[in-house]
């Protein structure tokens, strides 16, 4: 349950269109609900401005179904994200709840309303395709639209220099990359927008397994680069939906302060700087 979903249940409550006894009914789901084997967190989408996912390894797919069937019963509620399935995982959790598109090893039902913020997933090579697939159904599921620019890695950087403009209009970026992750530092230094970097286990020996991209990616040159765990596109996805904030009411992206807005004290600031909602 999120803000919007509480306000109109008060509101129904108010009006008379939900007796006492089923909003009393509804708000027992909160904070969570346990299943025995899981407590499903409803109050997520209320704290954080998302809902909680389902990470499949581990489970059953029975409990795979069984957990998004009781995130999809919380009426009003948001995106439900079935992340990192398996084949077996996917079919039982769409044959008991029906509606779910699935992207690879994501399912989503119920994704959010879209909103209008530019968002670039840029990878270094098709090999970090399926990351980037992840990050992709991730945000879509969260309302997002983003487009992809594959393939553009610096070992033939005049294939990214051709999107220049798109980096620069862009409200936020993804870099997905493996081998030395130098991809990122790039896109860094061509962008305004936040930059969130996906080091991928992509590459040969000295890569190890991503830990390289990942070493190269936190010690970028390019400031304010954030920086995930090896092959998270989850994680990328939710990390620029925290970066731009939560949709306005009307749809329209996080106003940003003018640049003659007043500063805190103690708070330094460029006039050609751009925060994007950070």
């Amino acid at each position: 349950m999120d803000e919007p979903a509480l306000r109109r249940l008060l509101d129904d409550l108010r009006s008379g269109a939900v007796d006492p006894d089923e909003a009393l009914r509804r708000l027992r789901r909160l904070p969570f609900a346990d299943l025995g084997f899981a407590r499903v967190d409803h109050h997520r989408a209320l704290r954080l401005g998302f809902p909680e996912a389902v990470y499949a390894p581990g489970k059953t797919p029975a409990r795979c179904a069984a957990i998004v069937a009781e995130l999809l019963g919380e009426q009003g509620g948001g995106p439900v994200i079935l992340s990192r399935a398996d084949d077996e995982q996917s079919a039982c959790a769409l044959a008991a709840n029906p509606g779910g598109d699935r992207h690879q090893g994501t399912v989503v039902w119920r994704p959010a309303p879209r909103r209008p913020e530019a968002v670039l997933v840029t990878t270094a090579g098709t090999a970090d395709l399926a990351v980037a697939d992840e990050c992709r159904a991730t945000l879509e599921a969260l309302g997002f639209r983003p487009h992809l620019l594959a393939d553009c890695g610096v070992a033939g950087l005049h294939r990214l220099l051709g999107h220049v403009d798109e980096l620069a209009a862009a409200d936020a970026v993804v870099v997905v990359a493996g081998m030395e992750g130098a991809l990122a530092s790039v896109v860094g230094g061509l962008t305004p927008a936040p930059v969130v970097a996906v080091p991928t286990s992509v590459g040969y020996g000295a890569s190890l397994a991503g830990v390289t991209a990942l070493l190269g990616m936190l010690a970028s040159c390019a400031s304010g680069l954030v920086v995930v765990g090896i092959d998270n596109g989850f994680g990328a996805a939710h990390a620029v939906a925290r970066a731009l904030g939560p949709p306005a009411a009307d749809g329209t992206p996080p106003a940003v302060a003018p640049a003659d807005a007043t500063i805190p004290s103690g708070i330094h600031h460029h006039p050609t700087s751009s925060l994007r909602g950070l």
